[in-house]
C-alpha cells in the first residue's frame, strides 16, 4: 500500500511539474528597452536593436521587446534609474554615464590608458570582472551584461589646434566620465551631454571640442562640418565596453531557457558590435582622409604625458576614498599587469613590426 501510494504520489508530482513547465513555456513577456543612443543610431543603437530582435526570435516570440531611443521615453542619462525601478525591463548604454551613482561604474566602460577591447573582454569573462560588475549593480536591482564595444576611439574634434598642454586651458569639451576629470586637471572644462546634442553644441560654439566615438559614428553626426582638427588616439577609451542592464526582478521571472537566451544574445552582441566598428571605422576613415579641409593628427607627446600623469593621480585619490572602487580597481589593475605582458609580445609586437 505504501509503495503504491509512493508511486502515485511521484506520478502526480511529475504531472504537476510537467504542467508547470508547459505553463512556463507558453507564458510571454512584454518588455521595454530604453537606450542612451539616438533612435536607430548606427552601430550603438542598431546593435542594441539587433540584440533585442535576436532575443525575440530565439525565444519564438516569448519575449517581445519594444525599443525606445534616448528621449523617446526617458532622457539618455535617466536610463539607469528607469530600469532600476522597473519602468523598463532593459536598458542599453555605457556604465561611465552612472558615475554619479558610484565612481566604480567607470571601470566597467573604460579607464584612460587602460585595457583595450580584447583585454577588457578577457578581464570580464575570465578575470573576475563580470562577478564584480554584477556585485556592484546588485545594490541597484540590476543585472548587467557586457553588450558591445567600439574598440579604441578617436581623441576628438577640435576647433583649434592643440600643440601643447597650454592650449587646453579654458577649452570646453564634451567628454564624459574619467576622461572629463583628466581634462579638468589640465585646464579644460568637461561637458557631459548625450550624443544627440553634440553636433549642435559644437557647431554653435557652446563647446570648443568634442569626442564621440570614431570615424563611423563621427561621420554620421557630421562632426567634420563643425570642427576641422581630428586628433588621435582615444587615450580615454581604449576599449570601451557598452552594457545591457536588466531589471533583476524582471530577469528573475524568466524561466531558465529564456534567461539563457538573454545571456547568449548579449554576449553575441558584445562580439559582433566590435567587428562592425572595426570594419566601418576603417571605411569611414578613408572618407574623412579624402576631405582636404580636415587635419588628422596625433596628440602632442607632452599632452599625452600630462593626461597619463593626471589619470594616475585621480585613480590614487579615488582608491583612497572609495572602497568599492578600490576593490574593483585592484582586480582590474592586477589583470592589466598580467595581460599586458602577453599583449606586448603578441598584438603589440606584431603591429609594431607590421608598420616599421
Amino acid at each position: 500500500m505504501k509503495r503504491r501510494d509512493l508511486i502515485l504520489g511521484a506520478g502526480a508530482a511529475g504531472i504537476a511539474a510537467t504542467s508547470k513547465l508547459k505553463a512556463q513555456t507558453k507564458k510571454t513577456f512584454k518588455w521595454k528597452m530604453v537606450t542612451t543612443w539616438p533612435p536607430n543610431f548606427p552601430g550603438l543603437g542598431t546593435g542594441a536593436i539587433r540584440m533585442a530582435k535576436s532575443i525575440e526570435k530565439a525565444s519564438a516570440g516569448r519575449i517581445k521587446i519594444k525599443i525606445f531611443g534616448a528621449g523617446e521615453l526617458v532622457p539618455a542619462f535617466e536610463v539607469f534609474d528607469y530600469v532600476s525601478i522597473g519602468g523598463a525591463e532593459m536598458g542599453h548604454g555605457a556604465a561611465y554615464y552612472w558615475r554619479g551613482k558610484t565612481e566604480a561604474t567607470q571601470i566597467f566602460t573604460a579607464l584612460p590608458f587602460g585595457l583595450n577591447a580584447m583585454e577588457m573582454n578577457g578581464w570580464l569573462y575570465y578575470g573576475g570582472g563580470l562577478e564584480l560588475y554584477r556585485e556592484l549593480y546588485d545594490t541597484f536591482n540590476l543585472r548587467p551584461f557586457p553588450c558591445g564595444n567600439s574598440g579604441c576611439q578617436m581623441g576628438g574634434w577640435f576647433k583649434k589646434e592643440i600643440n601643447s598642454v597650454a592650449d587646453l586651458k579654458g577649452l570646453k569639451m564634451r567628454i564624459p566620465g574619467f576622461g572629463g576629470e583628466v581634462l579638468r586637471r589640465n585646464g579644460g572644462t568637461p561637458v557631459a551631454m548625450p550624443g544627440g546634442e553634440i553636433f549642435t553644441a559644437l557647431q554653435t560654439g557652446t563647446i570648443d571640442a568634442a569626442e564621440w566615438i570614431g570615424p563611423y559614428n563621427d561621420l554620421t553626426f557630421g562632426m567634420h562640418k563643425a570642427a576641422k582638427n581630428y586628433y588621435y588616439p582615444g587615450w580615454h577609451e581604449g576599449g570601451p565596453t557598452l552594457e545591457c542592464i536588466v531589471n533583476k526582478d524582471a530577469y528573475s521571472e524568466l524561466p531558465d531557457d529564456l534567461k539563457a537566451i538573454v545571456d547568449i544574445a548579449t554576449s553575441a552582441t558584445n562580439d559582433t558590435m566590435l567587428a562592425e566598428f572595426m570594419a566601418r571605422n576603417a571605411f569611414a576613415l578613408q572618407q574623412i582622409k579624402a576631405m582636404d579641409d580636415i587635419k588628422i593628427s596625433p596628440f602632442p607627446k607632452d599632452v599625452m604625458k600630462a593626461f597619463k600623469k593626471s589619470t594616475e593621480e585621480i585613480i590614487n585619490e579615488i582608491v583612497g576614498r572609495d572602497e568599492r572602487f578600490a576593490k574593483i580597481y585592484r582586480s582590474y589593475s592586477d589583470y592589466k599587469n598580467t595581460v599586458e605582458q602577453w599583449t606586448k609580445i603578441s598584438e603589440y609586437a606584431l603591429l609594431k613590426d607590421r608598420y616599421e
